[in-house]
């Protein structure tokens, strides 16, 4: 049988810490999620006017936001701000402007997308019928959009539920810094720690995003 190095989790309150590491993985990622979604699709939404100046600061940032690795972004807001500004942001506090700022962008092209998707002949007939913009909006166009951005938008979270891990490289003590720790601690005690550990930080990702994947697939089926 081999060693796997499971047997360190078992030791104090070691996998108690890691559950608390993937609380604050999540609970960054959740926060960002909900201060992303409503930034997004006000930011989508202006992406679909006509108006020149603001489709070019708004694909500007799209841009810049795509381009950059979330990485660098974290440096950039961690380290860079603290020195050419002298914020005192925390890691956990830089992680979520980060995340905020890279799920917005990611989720007002959704919404842009979702808005375009819908066909031309969808306003002429809600303007046939005597529908102002406003219910034109409410009653035909959102639950249409409604409809095709839910499955993308729960994808996303699953994404940044994964990239969190990223994080670790500031210091913020989630759930891989935990399991970084927990390997050091017991390099000569079992040396095979390593396998085992990251094993079960593989399993507590695949739990934590496994039933969200599945909501967008039952959605997805749903709403074909």
């Amino acid at each position: 049988m081999p060693d796997l190095g499971l047997d360190v989790l078992l030791k104090g309150k070691n996998l108690i810490r890691l559950l608390g590491g993937l609380g604050i993985a999540l609970k960054i990622s959740l926060i960002s999620v909900a201060l992303c979604i409503p930034l997004g699709i006000l930011l989508g939404a202006l992406m679909t006017w006509k108006n020149p100046l603001c489709q070019m600061i708004l694909r500007l940032y799209l841009e810049f936001i795509r381009i950059m690795p979330q990485l660098v972004l974290l440096f950039l807001v961690y380290f860079g701000t603290t020195r050419a500004f002298g914020w005192n942001l925390s890691g956990e506090l830089s992680a979520v402007i980060v995340f905020t700022l890279w799920g917005t962008a990611e989720m007002s092209d959704l919404v842009r997308g979702a808005l375009e998707s819908i066909p031309v002949h969808q306003y002429e007939s809600a303007a046939a019928l005597g529908l102002t913009w406003p219910q034109t909006y409410r009653y035909i166009i959102l639950p249409q959009t409604v409809r095709r951005l839910i499955p993308l938008s729960i994808n996303l979270i699953t994404r940044m539920i994964k990239t969190t891990s990223l994080i670790v490289m500031i210091g913020v003590v989630e759930v891989l810094k935990v399991a970084q720790q927990i390997i050091e601690a017991n390099r000569t005690s079992s040396p095979n720690a390593a396998f085992g550990v990251y094993l079960v930080v593989f399993l507590l990702y695949f739990l934590a995003c496994w039933p969200i994947s599945l909501l967008a697939k039952y959605l997805e089926r749903k709403w074909r």
